[in-house]
């Protein structure tokens, strides 16, 4: 089974391109972009230093890399095998393999995007300090983690209502550009907005890992705890959806779609 999951995370790894080096540049490269339309972005409102006193592209790169391995995990899940596609037509595929393959995927992609990201920026322009790594990578795996039990959600979903579930699924990436806060400095945030951003275990997250990164900054506004035990009934819920659905599965679902 370990060498099945290997070779599916291998070929979803590749899913990107045909070569393997040029898959992981491109993913790269999104990463990059982005942190670097931000950073263009906060030049031309003026702000030449960090919202939270320590660098300005730590405090980027901490909400821009959470966003984007959070909101990945949920496309790479969901987008996972379902009982009815043709991958599971082989005897030692199944739809568990499918789903562990595509979490591990998109974490490998993510992590090395965001070690090639700190070590040049490290290496070419200043020394990166990061208050407490340990805990500052733990909520970086929570961000993974979170992603990949809501994608179960809509995987689980996804045979029932395939069209409602894409436009839920987009809907739901799309309100994190804006709810995920990760162009914000929650503890600045005023109360009266907090209701519309504290149901998003993504806000909690990022808010948190800046109190890891920055040695000035301590979250106390969000918690840790509430993206774990979220992400724990999502995983729980989709793998009882899943199972569920493996078991009503119908080969014109797929012909439907």
């Amino acid at each position: 089974m370990l060498t099945v999951v290997y070779h599916s995370i291998v070929r979803s790894a590749r899913s990107g391109h045909r070569n393997a080096i040029v898959a992981l540049l491109l993913n790269m490269m999104q990463g990059v972009m982005l942190v670097g339309m931000f950073y263009l972005f906060f030049r031309v409102l003026g702000m030449r230093s960090s919202p939270i006193r320590g660098d300005m592209l730590l405090f980027l790169i901490t909400g821009v890399f959470l966003f984007l391995t959070h909101i990945k995990a949920v496309k790479e899940v969901a987008g996972a095998g379902s009982s009815t596609s043709a991958m599971m037509l082989h005897g030692p595929m199944n739809t568990i393999i499918a789903i562990v393959a595509a979490a591990m995927a998109c974490l490998y992609q993510q992590f090395l995007t965001l070690v090639f990201v700190l070590g040049i920026y490290h290496a070419a322009f200043t020394p990166v300090v990061i208050d407490d790594p340990i805990p500052a990578f733990g909520f970086f795996l929570l961000a993974w983690f979170t992603g990949c039990a809501v994608g179960l959600l809509f995987l689980a979903l996804r045979p029932w209502f395939p069209k409602f579930t894409t436009i839920l699924m987009q809907l739901y990436r799309r309100s994190n550009m804006i709810f995920s806060g990760k162009m914000l400095v929650v503890n600045t945030l005023p109360a009266h907005l907090l209701p519309y951003f504290e149901w998003n275990p993504l806000f909690h997250t990022i808010d948190q890992i800046r109190g890891a990164v920055f040695l000035h900054y301590n979250p106390h506004v969000t918690s840790t705890t509430y993206p774990l035990y979220l992400a724990l009934v999502c995983l729980m819920i989709g793998l009882m959806g899943e199972f569920f659905s493996r078991q009503h599965a119908s080969i014109s679902w797929a012909a439907g779609r």
